[in-house]
């Protein structure tokens, strides 16, 4: 295989995890876990989203968590901005870094934000100028890039264009995400292929669920053509409102513990990391759905 030295761990839990929960976690709670997967060394920690309150009531309080965090040098606290009113909430709360969200299905796009690829695409148009102008970085994220749940199989052309454009819209990096998660790592790696065509893998990072037990092996097969970021939650938090039935996001516990099998260099503190997720864990009355954490609580007890 040929792996590459460093990969860069894209923490989602505050965000991507903490969304889907039926429960509202308190803003006091949400800093204290940033501020804590921080010092386990993450330096990309998605803090939440300016969407509308009525659609995702639980980050209706993501002002308030970007205003409470003692922001460390080094470290990127990114938040989903779907459109100009989420911009302008972003900018006052002075923000560094934006994430916009487009699909490689149509019927996803439409289920999910209420339009066409093409239109969501022409939607993010001015975010990305305008973050362009205030100095902000943008990422990009690509839903359902191998299967969606109201369509079916989605063709790796089909994904790869949608990657082209959001690079056109200066996207730094395009997460390709599967969505719920049924992706294999013979899928994975045509739908990376076509991907890569379109775009400097350099720029493309992976995001997976766990759906089928498949993300860690999507990752290795991700890893071995040349793909060095990809996206966590910890404590296995978070699924997708869209997508029924998909379960959580990998876990940044069992990702950081299998790159530290591989020799692959992170600079994540595993022990740290898994404290934060037994924090939230707690706080959500349950254990978590890491494998590698629950081994080490177990041996540690």
């Amino acid at each position: 295989m040929h792996l590459p030295e460093s990969v860069r761990m894209v923490e989602v839990g505050p965000r991507d995890g903490l969304q889907n929960e039926a429960q509202i976690v308190p803003a006091a709670v949400k800093i204290a876990l940033i501020e804590r997967l921080a010092a386990a060394g993450l330096a990309s920690i998605e803090a939440g989203s300016f969407v509308s309150p009525k659609w995702i009531p639980q980050m209706a309080d993501t002002a308030a968590v970007l205003a409470g965090l003692e922001r460390r040098a080094g470290v990127s606290y990114p938040v989903l901005v779907p459109n100009m009113q989420g911009f302008a909430a972003a900018k006052a709360a002075h923000v560094e870094e934006i994430a916009i969200f487009a699909a490689a299905s149509e019927s996803f796009s439409r289920r999910n934000i209420n339009c066409s690829i093409a239109e969501s695409l022409q939607r993010f148009a001015p975010v990305a100028k305008a973050a362009a102008e205030h100095g902000m970085r943008v990422r990009g994220y690509v839903s359902c890039v191998v299967d969606c749940p109201y369509e079916g199989p989605v063709a790796p052309e089909a994904t790869a264009r949608v990657a082209q454009e959001l690079l056109a819209l200066g996207c730094y990096e395009i997460s390709l995400g599967d969505t719920i998660g049924s992706g294999t790592p013979m899928r994975i790696q045509a739908m990376l292929a076509a991907a890569m065509r379109a775009v400097p893998v350099e720029k493309l990072a992976v995001h997976f669920h766990d759906t089928y037990g498949q993300a860690l092996a999507n990752i290795l097969a991700s890893l071995d053509l040349g793909v060095a970021v990809v996206d966590s939650s910890v404590a296995g938090l978070g699924g997708c409102p869209y997508a029924p039935g998909a379960a959580g996001n990998v876990a940044s516990e069992d990702v950081l513990y299998m790159l530290n099998g591989l020799g692959i260099a992170t600079g994540v503190d595993l022990v740290k990391l898994a404290e934060a997720g037994r924090f939230i864990s707690k706080t959500l009355g349950r254990e978590p759905i890491s494998k590698v954490a629950r081994a080490m609580a177990a041996k540690a007890a």
